[in-house]
């Protein structure tokens, strides 16, 4: 008896290896007890929000005596924060026009990536992304006949290959979709990289009927080390799309707060402003969450305390070395991909997990031989890692 699509059936054989160690985690801290497991599985933000979300929260709550305070409201989000959040893109992504007309407010980045899939995607078509490359991906534009062509990053500071990725492009891409600062490597695309990327994509564009649109999922822009600059994605191309969220940013990320920008030069942007609105809509998201909306204006500018990922990233980094890791230092995000002892990260990763660690294999984000390690714990954590990192290493040498 088929009771499921074979599509899904298909995803639920090779599910999240990022949830899957999660859970395992959970059974162990049930049967361990939490202080005796070390969990870098999972990029979920336990730095609290900024001081800003309580008196933001007791503003909403005053607020929610009135009529239609928590309902509905339009597909594309609310005035006030489309505005306002145009006004600090635009700068941020040095595109001085950009309106609300031309945001979205979505749920999550992840509701803005599946959105903009439907609105342009047709069956068969492709995207192309570097690898390694956050697991979701080819099931957001799979979902509606969407394929995903993984082109390897560039060993070992995981940049992209231009050229390879340009090879790939062919009749059906669609889309390159980047993802920077990077999960799960920590990897930030220089400058000079991009724009070589988009003059050849310009190159590409000319004369097609259907242009390969410059996607960029941006949820760990804030989040660069050593005065590092994320450089601005919107002026590279008259096709580029930006998608970003505020669950890392202000640690909100149950509230599943993101937003899709466009070039206000689009070539019929509008035409697919009208048309991601309708797939949020249709898609059953309908509109993000409202109390994450009022929040999200009223802390804009806010943000949480940078420092303490860089703390973490330092020791993270110290415990690797000391266990004798191959890893490449992390630019942005809170992440590290090393290299897995021995060269297979599903043993290495299974090795820790005897010693009550939990990572994510690399194959989960098509990069076999690495395992990805999220620094968002306490540095309690990092710290009594360091012999159990040690232990694991030494048996594959």
């Amino acid at each position: 008896m088929q009771i499921i699509a074979r599509s899904i059936a298909d995803q639920l054989g090779t599910a999240s290896w990022i949830r899957r160690m999660f859970e395992t985690g959970n059974e162990l801290k049930q049967r361990l007890g939490a202080d005796r497991v070390f969990d870098f599985s999972l990029g979920n933000p336990d730095i609290p929000p900024p001081p800003a979300a309580r008196q933001a929260l007791a503003r909403i709550a005053d607020q929610a005596g009135e009529p239609r305070a928590l309902g509905y409201v339009g597909n594309a989000g609310l005035p006030p924060l489309r505005e306002a959040l145009a006004a600090k893109l635009g700068a941020e992504q040095q595109t001085p026009g950009l309106t609300a007309a031309q945001v979205l407010i979505s749920c999550g980045a992840a509701g803005a990536l599946t959105a903009f899939f439907r609105a342009v995607i047709e069956p068969g078509d492709e995207v192309i992304c570097p690898a390694p490359y956050f697991v979701e991906y080819g099931a957001y534009c799979g979902h509606f006949g969407g394929v995903l062509v993984p082109i390897p990053a560039r060993r070992p500071t995981f940049d992209l290959d231009v050229d390879a990725m340009l090879a790939a492009v062919g009749p059906r891409t669609r889309v390159i979709l980047l993802n920077s600062p990077n999960n799960p490597t920590g990897c930030l695309y220089p400058a000079a990289t991009l724009d070589r990327l988009a003059a050849a994509l310009a190159t590409l564009n000319d004369g097609r009927e259907r242009p390969v649109f410059l996607l960029s999922d941006e949820p760990y822009r804030f989040l660069a080390y050593d005065g590092a600059v994320v450089p601005a994605m919107l002026p590279l191309s008259p096709f580029a799309v930006v998608a970003g969220s505020f669950s890392k940013s202000l640690s909100i990320a149950g509230e599943r707060i993101g937003y899709l920008a466009i070039r206000p030069d689009m070539p019929d942007g509008q035409l697919l402003m009208q048309a991601v609105t309708l797939t949020t809509r249709t898609l059953g998201f309908v509109n993000a969450p409202i109390i994450g909306q009022r929040m999200a204006l009223l802390m804009l500018n806010d943000g949480v305390d940078l420092s303490v990922y860089d703390r973490r990233r330092a020791l993270m980094a110290r415990v690797l070395e000391q266990a004798g890791i191959t890893y490449a230092m992390p630019r942005g995000a809170f992440y590290f991909f090393p290299e897995a002892p021995g060269g297979d990260d599903l043993a290495f990763v299974n090795r820790l997990l005897a010693e009550n660690i939990l990572a994510v294999p690399g194959r989960g984000f098509g990069c076999p031989g690495h395992f990805r390690l999220s620094f968002s714990v306490e540095t309690d954590v990092i710290e009594r890692s360091a012999d159990g990192f040690a232990r694991a290493a030494r048996s594959f040498t």
